[in-house]
């Protein structure tokens, strides 16, 4: 009789124990649950810098709240099983997520658009500005230099706590845990394709809105539009892009020589932040920082970006290319010039110029060394080539600039095209950058906001001094002399446009109306020649249309790539990713979105694509100076 009592015993202390273990794990995938939940919802107070945006992303049955949540649960059980101890990722991962959702948040502060992916390739660019950012706003560097101290004491603290008393796992649970986990995170990493339709995607709620990246990450959540944009470096041929659909769009004859007698020497400024701020609404300056360039105007830049990004917009001005036809985000100059690429540069040496690149800042800034040589360039003189120039605030002055691009010019004996990038307009806009602030302020602004604008309209005056003394030594020559100055951007004046009415935000819409686009977006655009004077009614245009206008205005009979940017611009003067402005000014939002795209748009693409990513069936039809000089090893 007592065999059997011992044998209920042994039963019931085993289904004990066995309950008892279940219940352990319970309790730990509840904890990591909860961890993973907390960390989503700091990510997205973090971002969207509301409490009641974040409540609705996880209310809301028709966004990935909870998806994001299962994400981390398996990224934490994944991190722990490899570990070896309990609640340890959270511990490497949370950090992680949140300063880099930090990072976005203050991006978006800037420069609009929240962090992507191939942001990473720009970091170093970030901490060589470091400086001037630290000195525009000292006090929030140390606080945020004694927050980061105070975290990282923190976090070196618990992680010692952490690893003495939190529980390790047995071989057989972190066994489990991955075999779990890991399945889970491949199935979930293999959907995540946009460029592939996926039933179970649609089902999580994750979609992917690649042609409105603030509705992006808005419905997606910060980590899951990060994750959806990582093959956005990833360029897919658009369809019917073949040996056909280049070889029926249409080419130019190249007749050869210009209808000048001599070829014109060629200088195109970009002029870093150059705008005109009497736009500002409420205010009145005095006296006009740009008299030259307003007297001399040809028209107006549409930028692309705002407050930086400066190389996609030259990446624009000097190939022809538009970013419209790029994934959001992406930047060509780190992404995508690996090889060489037909551009400005190489069509003025096939016509027998000299033709060099000129900027006061280091060659690895947007990779510019291995990105001029890749267009052609045959030298390029920056910072360290260059005499020690005078400084304004850390960034090189634009007169000293400019006296060192005539000191060059004067050295040439055959035609030359020089393309330059300035930099003294540079944000931040410091209080005490210049010595004297030359321009007054007229109208109620704040005083921080009238300190910026102060500064900012005194280096937009010396821009322009410094583009009359270029005119002044061009005036004197005998051979014709064209200038071409153009701003890349609108400069990062934070507060200053929504003081003065000027803007809803601090930051430029990327989606608008016709108006209101332009006006957060034109930039001042002069192409003026020694001999007659400026180009005048050029109107708004892409920077894409730039190579067009200043091969025009130097005379070259043909424009840029055998008459097909010049045909395209007969339709259109703005291509922008979000809107086609065409040549009657009127605006065509969501274009990229309709089923029918205009065929010289599509053609357009088709052949960048076939130029940069492609077999380059058309190089030798459209890019004839770009081909032969391949052909003899330049």
């Amino acid at each position: 009789m007592v065999a059997p009592a011992d044998d209920t015993l042994v039963v019931s202390s085993g289904l004990s124990g066995r309950y008892t273990r279940a219940l352990a794990i319970l309790r730990s995938v509840a904890a990591t649950s909860l961890l993973a939940i907390l960390t989503v919802v700091a990510v997205e107070l973090i971002t969207r810098e509301s409490f009641e945006q974040t409540f609705g992303f996880f209310t809301s049955v028709s966004r990935p709240a909870w998806t994001t949540c299962t994400l981390f649960l398996l990224v934490y059980l994944t991190v722990d099983a490899l570990i070896g101890r309990k609640h340890k990722a959270v511990l490497i991962v949370a950090p992680l997520t949140l300063l880099t959702a930090f990072i976005s948040q203050q991006k978006q502060i800037y420069l609009t658009d929240p962090l992507y992916p191939t942001d990473v390739f720009f970091g170093r660019q970030i901490l060589e500005l470091m400086p001037v950012l630290v000195k525009d706003r000292p006090w929030t560097a140390v606080l945020l230099a004694v927050g980061v101290i105070v975290a990282v004491c923190a976090l070196i603290g618990v992680w010692v706590y952490a690893w003495r008393s939190f529980p390790r796992l047995t071989l057989k649970a972190r066994a489990a845990r991955l075999a779990i986990a890991l399945p889970l995170l491949a199935g979930f990493g293999s959907i995540m394709d946009y460029n592939q339709f996926s039933t179970i995607r649609d089902r999580l709620q994750v979609i992917p809105i690649m042609w409105d990246q603030t509705e992006n990450y808005l419905h997606n959540g910060f980590v899951m539009a990060f994750l959806i944009n990582l093959p956005m470096a990833n360029i897919h041929a658009p369809a019917g892009y073949m040996t056909d659909a280049i070889d029926r769009i249409g080419s130019d004859p190249l007749p050869a020589g210009t209808s000048h007698r001599t070829k014109p020497d060629v200088i195109v400024l970009m002029s870093e932040s150059l705008w005109d701020p009497t736009k500002l609404t409420n205010l009145k300056l005095n006296p006009d920082p740009m008299p030259v360039i307003r007297s001399n105007q040809s028209g107006s830049v549409f930028s692309p970006e705002f407050g930086g990004l400066t190389a996609n917009i030259e990446f624009e001005a000097l190939t022809g290319f538009s970013n419209a036809f790029l994934p959001t985000g992406s930047i060509p100059y780190q992404q995508y010039v690996r090889n060489p690429i037909p551009s400005l540069a190489t069509f003025f040496r096939g016509e027998g110029y000299t033709s060099r690149a000129i900027h006061p800042f280091q060659g690895w800034f947007w990779n510019r060394t291995a990105v001029y040589k890749a267009f052609g360039f045959e030298t390029f003189k920056a910072e360290p080539d260059m005499p020690v120039m005078p400084k304004r605030g850390i960034f090189t002055a634009d007169e000293a600039l400019t006296k060192e691009i005539i000191r060059e010019a004067d050295q040439q004996e055959n035609p030359f095209f020089f393309f330059t990038v300035t930099l003294q307009g540079h944000g931040p806009y410091e209080a005490n950058r210049y010595a004297k602030n030359t321009i007054g302020i007229d109208g109620n602004l704040p005083f921080a906001d009238r300190q910026v604008l102060s500064t900012y309209a005194q280096g937009v005056k010396e821009a322009d001094d410094s583009l009359k003394m270029l005119m002044d030594w061009a005036s004197q020559r005998d051979r014709e002399t064209i200038i071409v100055i153009f701003g890349d951007h609108l400069p990062p004046l934070n507060t200053v446009y929504t003081s003065t009415g000027y803007m809803n935000d601090i930051t430029a819409s990327r989606k608008g109306t016709t108006e209101q686009m332009k006006k957060e977006h034109e930039t001042p655009l002069m192409i003026w020649s020694n001999k007659t004077g400026a180009v005048k009614d050029i109107g708004t245009i892409s920077p894409a249309f730039l190579s067009y206008h200043i091969l025009k205005a130097s005379g070259f009979e043909h424009p840029y790539y055998t008459g097909f940017l010049g045909r395209v611009h007969e339709r259109y003067d703005v291509i922008d990713r979000y809107m086609l402005v065409d040549a009657k000014g009127k605006g065509r939002p969501d274009w990229a979105r309709k089923k029918n795209i205009d065929p010289v748009i599509r053609d357009y693409r088709f052949l960048q694509h076939d130029i940069m990513f492609g077999k380059q069936y058309g190089l030798e039809r459209f890019f004839q100076s770009h081909a032969d000089l391949l052909a003899a090893g330049s």
